[in-house]
């Protein structure tokens, strides 16, 4: 695996990131809930990224800085020294990117299924998250 871009960020920013995931997730709930499944996903995909980084930030003070999103999970795993939780969520991250593409470059739809399953993603990584950032204490 390639080592993965970063930026340095002070750990006390960590709750800016979490802020946006916040933010992006409850977007993304209403999206979902006026039935607009592409917006939905996609708002879900930024949700989950922004949790990634908000835990990266509080662990180690770097995000994500690298073009290829998955990169992301792969900073998140180098972390937190591949620990089995970290690796679920790494994985959980990586499930909700593989739907970036069909979100942005298919030439269909999301269903609403798509788009809830993406949603609940998003909220299981913002609440592992939010439980992180609390543990850090920052």
């Amino acid at each position: 695996m390639p080592r993965p871009k970063g930026h340095r960020v002070e750990k006390a920013r960590a709750r800016i990131y979490l802020g946006k995931a916040n933010e992006f997730l409850a977007a993304a709930r209403t999206a979902r809930d006026a039935q607009q499944s592409d917006a939905a996903l996609l708002l879900a995909i930024h949700a989950g990224l922004s949790a990634c980084d908000a835990v990266t930030v509080a662990l180690a003070g770097v995000r994500s800085t690298d073009p290829d999103h998955l990169r992301a999970a792969d900073l998140l795993e180098t972390v937190a020294s591949g620990s089995s939780e970290v690796r679920e969520r790494a994985d959980q991250l990586r499930g909700l990117l593989k739907m970036k593409n069909l979100v942005e470059y298919e030439d269909r739809r999301v269903s609403s299924k798509e788009a809830e399953a993406g949603a609940k993603r998003a909220e299981r990584l913002g609440g592992w998250a939010t439980a992180q950032l609390e543990r850090a204490r920052v």
